[in-house]
């Protein structure tokens, strides 16, 4: 492969940063700037200089191939934060053959040098996205290799059944163990069960990736733009007395308490003759009925009954014109409230979370879904056909690590990732 550098921190003014160059030759790469670098893994502070010229003071250090981030021979250059020194270096780097990596390409290298599997890859990306707490929590355990460890355990269920069926097979004719077909389907049992579980928490795994929707609904004048502002700290939405000012969908994108949460300002439902106003309504309850949960605000805390979903929250706004109310109650001119209304929602939306399993994109649990529906109905199949079956749902839990028939996902995956990853 060709011999790629790219700056690995983010570009612009800063403390350091560090140029990365992966393959054969990057250890001479870094020589012919910095100088001897004896050993591996250790640190040298040296001059980097170009046909004499210093171009600046930095921290060298090389990998050799096999144990790097990529599996190929790796030297970082960790140089002070300006982005003429970055330039600089790049443009010599670039005159010595060197070619400027593509986004995401030293990741992808890791992975076809066998340093991480495809759910790794992901979950490094989902890990690099991250803005809350449970993004994070996901993405490292999938980072980390558990979905693939998991995956791991789930195949060797397989060999030991496949292993088992295939001898009764060949040794139909002999003294084959009677207890031989009961631990087989006690292994395809174990094994069904446990790729069940991860199919069914895969909802929430996606929300808590994707993040969660939460339409804020009501009659015009409800207050809905407010308590938006409120929350945000800033005046997102434009408020007024006039009925009808909210018509497109507002969006604001939160961390509550570890949760990403995007909450949807939506425009007054009521009934209307004005064509703008109506087409604002149309889209608002079509986005609020595919919402993950609907907060409905009303100075009463009224709800409407064609949106209401088991779950919604029925708030009573502007609560310090009056105090007295039953439930949930909000003003967004005083934040009364508003505390309590987070913790609820967070506490709904939580909820929804307890049984997310690993798998967080359509992908994975496309293969699992295939792995188990190839082990759906096998109970009464001859020997031959099951050995069959077990061969094609190892075949999909391969496609989930990404051993086999990766070739389709590869481009969309690795450039979402950014240039020097």
């Amino acid at each position: 492969m060709d011999l790629i550098f790219a700056e690995a921190t983010p570009p612009g003014r800063g403390g350091v940063s560090i140029i990365r160059i992966s393959g054969d030759g990057a250890k001479f790469a870094a020589e012919r700037l910095a100088g001897p670098l004896p050993c591996s893994r250790y640190s040298y502070l040296r001059n980097i200089c170009e046909e004499g010229e210093i171009l600046d003071r930095a921290l060298v250090m090389w990998f050799e191939a096999g144990h790097s981030y990529t599996g190929e021979e790796v030297a970082e250059i960790h140089l002070h934060g300006a982005p003429v020194i970055v330039r600089r270096l790049g443009h010599v780097l670039a005159s010595q053959g060197l070619r400027l990596a593509e986004a995401g390409e030293f990741t992808r290298r890791a992975f076809l040098n066998g340093k991480m599997d495809l759910s790794e890859v992901e979950g490094l990306g989902d890990l690099l996205a991250a803005e809350t707490e449970s993004q994070r929590r996901l993405a490292l355990r999938m980072s980390q290799g558990e979905l693939a460890r998991k995956a791991d355990g789930w195949r060797s269920l397989l060999i030991r059944a496949g292993a088992l069926v295939e001898s009764s097979v060949d040794f139909a004719d002999e003294d084959v163990p009677e207890d031989v077909p009961v631990e087989v389907f006690d292994l395809l049992a174990t094994f069904r069960r446990e790729l069940e579980e991860q199919i069914q928490g895969y909802s929430a795994a996606e929300r808590i990736r994707n993040g969660f929707e939460v339409a804020i609904i009501g009659p015009p004048n409800a207050g809905k733009s407010s308590l938006i502002n409120r929350i945000a700290r800033r005046e997102v939405a434009l408020v007024s007395d006039v009925a009808g000012t909210t018509r497109d969908i507002i969006e604001l994108r939160i961390d509550l308490r570890g949760l990403a949460v995007t909450l949807l300002d939506t425009a007054g439902l009521r009934d209307v003759q004005d064509h703008v106003e109506s087409l604002g309504i149309v889209r608002a309850r079509e986005r609020a009925s595919a919402a993950d949960l609907r907060v409905h605000l009303s100075p009463n805390g009224e709800i409407d009954t064609i949106l209401w979903q088991d779950g919604d929250l029925a708030v009573a706004s502007k609560s310090d014109f009056n105090s007295i109310r039953k439930g949930l109650s909000v003003s967004a001119l005083t934040g009364q409230g508003l505390d309590l209304l987070l913790d609820k929602i967070f506490e709904t939306l939580s909820d929804r979370t307890s049984n997310a399993g690993l798998v967080s994109h359509q992908r994975q649990v496309t293969a699992l879904i295939e792995a188990v529906t190839a082990m759906t109905g096998v109970d009464d199949l001859p020997p031959e056909l099951l050995a069959e079956n077990i061969r094609q749902s190892a075949v999909s839990l391969d496609r989930l690590l990404g051993r086999i028939g990766a070739e389709d996902y590869l481009d969309v995956i690795f450039t979402s990732f950014c240039i020097g990853k």
